[in-house]
């Protein structure tokens, strides 16, 4: 989730979220790794959309805390658009990263998938921004793939586990840390659809979504 502002005359969009962590896993290091590469990555594209007919550019705020002593009732008595909870774990359900819901606030993610460069933290922000999988997997001929494409996308051979991997095969599908933010990504946000009040807006929900904070 976070808050859109539009600032000053209108020729800047702000979307602002701020990334707290717990779990045995979590660390501060391990989350201001998270907080850069999220940051990094959605504002690569230098992305732009018209808003009231004005050109705007979309720039990215991303702040986050390590806090090992959350509790679960923090998290469910949260009001605040901008905050979104992420518990770290070595192990995850299913064995991978997620969130409880496309556009909610709460998420797992499993160690092993937080690598540096491994871009699985801006994708499954994405996600808390309410972007889903593209429902075409089969990027052969299309070029780099954007930050929502999911792990078994089948791309060109450069994009691959394994270049030499026929598609399909072991090692033959999308590695994520060639997942780049496009401006095509922006777009899907639909910022121009939200309901602003005093030029302030909320991508995401509040609803209240699975809260993964049992500790172990």
């Amino acid at each position: 989730m976070g808050t859109v502002e539009v600032q000053g005359s209108g020729i800047i969009i702000y979307i602002s979220s701020h990334i707290i962590t717990y779990g045995n896993a979590a660390s501060k290091e391990l989350t201001n790794q998270i907080r850069e590469e999220i940051e990094t990555m959605w504002n690569e594209p230098s992305a732009n959309i018209v808003l009231n007919g004005t050109s705007c550019t979309v720039q990215f705020k991303i702040t986050a805390t390590y806090s090992p002593g959350i509790e679960p009732e923090e998290i469910l008595a949260n009001d605040n658009p901008v905050n979104n909870y992420f518990r770290i774990e070595e192990f995850a359900h299913g064995n991978i990263s997620f969130v409880d819901g496309l556009g909610c606030n709460t998420g797992y993610f499993k160690l092993e998938n937080l690598y540096k460069g491994s871009t699985t933290a801006a994708h499954e922000y994405g996600h808390t921004l309410g972007l889903e999988h593209p429902s075409d997997i089969d990027l052969r001929g299309k070029g780099v793939p954007g930050i929502m494409y999911p792990r078994g996308t089948l791309v060109d051979p450069p994009f691959q586990y394994d270049p030499a991997q026929p598609a399909g095969a072991k090692g033959g599908t999308l590695h994520p840390m060639f997942r780049k933010v496009t401006q095509h990504d922006i777009d899907l946000l639909k910022i121009q659809r939200l309901d602003f009040t005093n030029n302030r807006a909320i991508l995401g929900s509040l609803q209240a979504f699975g809260i993964p904070i049992i500790k172990i």
